[in-house]
């Protein structure tokens, strides 16, 4: 890789050889403006307005425009003259966790390369304290005549440094987020939350651009002279206010079905219809629903909500005759058992009567026998 930048990192009273090489690279497709009548090549000519000369590259400077619209001109020599201390040094200023920088002030990133046996043992010292500190370092530095801010982290067995915009370079996000006063309810954030977690993660190798691989096949096709290969139409546009529900309960749908799992619980709860799309008047009122009524996709939510409970409804009613059964079964067991009961009862009563029968004939006939003798 060619460097474009030659000088040392300063760590403390350290010094470590390094040359600055790009870390990414722009894959996208550059076209040529052309006269469309001819396939001329359109090119810029620089010209002085003052006196519509075409100018050379070494006929051309610098200058700054005032607020009257006046030109300052500043020569190379008048901001060579100027004290710069990062000039030819990644000077280190602090170390801080990765965390506190902000997303939005990185900006292109670099490797930093040894330059030469000299510096392998400062650089991979570096490489391993901010690997062991489990921080970043903050630094200053020179870049195409201007001081720029960057921040050095540890990518593998390397040392990478991205540029970082300075503080006041961030624009406030005041006037950006909505101003009218929304509620979510906790029905939508769960549905939110299906759909983060069936959509899951991602292996970042596996996202490419298709757009730029569709402009190549073009090329490529009417370079041969064949017909250009037929595009996938476009999605909706926008302009539209879509049922939030519905549309959660479609992307959920949607997610398992991409991932093999058509008959999820997502599925059942989004009752199987699409989300309803409902347009706006020029009053900013909705249209009535292009499906059903202003009801479409109510009904749809609510024949959602209410189908799991005829399925539960149906697979009750089996367990409900059993219990029935069941019950029936003991009420006609204990009926049985008090008839024999009573029926023991009325048995042992009439033994015993008889036996009482049987004792006065016995104790008669005695009597006779005394009376005769």
């Amino acid at each position: 890789m060619r460097s474009i930048w030659n000088g040392a990192i300063s760590f403390g009273l350290v010094s470590i050889p390094i040359k600055l090489v790009n870390a990414t690279e722009n894959h996208s497709v550059s076209f040529r403006q052309i006269h469309t009548a001819d396939g001329g090549r359109i090119r810029y000519r620089k010209v002085c307005e003052l006196d519509g000369e075409e100018l050379a590259a070494d006929e051309i400077g610098k200058a700054y425009e005032a607020d009257d619209g006046s030109m300052i001109p500043i020569t190379d020599e008048d901001l060579a003259a100027l004290p710069l201390p990062t000039a030819k040094t990644i000077d280190i200023v602090a170390f801080v966790p990765l965390d506190s920088i902000d997303p939005l002030q990185m900006g292109a990133a670099y490797y930093l390369v040894a330059g030469g046996p000299t510096a392998a043992k400062p650089y991979t010292l570096l490489r391993e304290a901010l690997k062991r500190s489990r921080r970043v370092a903050i630094a200053k530095f020179a870049l195409r005549g201007r001081e720029r801010l960057g921040m050095l982290r540890v990518v593998g067995d390397a040392i990478a440094m991205h540029g970082l915009l300075w503080p006041d370079e961030i624009r406030s996000y005041e006037g950006v987020a909505p101003e009218t006063s929304v509620t979510v309810r906790d029905a939508e954030l769960d549905l939110a939350d299906t759909l983060m977690d069936t959509l899951g993660e991602v292996e970042m190798d596996s996202l490419h651009d298709d757009y730029r691989e569709a402009v190549e096949e073009l090329i490529a096709a009417k370079t041969s002279g064949e017909e250009p290969p037929a595009q996938p139409a476009a999605g909706a546009g926008a302009g539209k206010v879509i049922d939030l529900m519905s549309a959660l309960e479609k992307s959920v749908r949607a997610a398992k079905s991409s991932r093999g799992d058509e008959g999820g619980e997502g599925a059942q709860a989004a009752g199987g219809e699409d989300a309803e799309v409902r347009e706006l008047r020029p009053d900013g009122k909705r249209k009535a629903d292009a499906k059903s009524g202003s009801g479409g996709a109510r009904a749809t939510t609510a024949t959602a909500k209410s189908a799991p409970k005829k399925a539960t409804s149906g697979r009750t009613a089996p367990k409900k005759d059993a219990a029935k059964k069941t019950t029936a079964k003991k009420t006609t067991a204990k009926k049985t058992a008090a008839k024999g009961s009573s029926a023991g009862r009325t048995s042992a009563r009439s033994g015993t009567a008889k036996r009482t029968a049987a004792g006065s004939e016995t104790s008669g006939t005695r009597g006779k026998k005394r009376a005769s003798a």
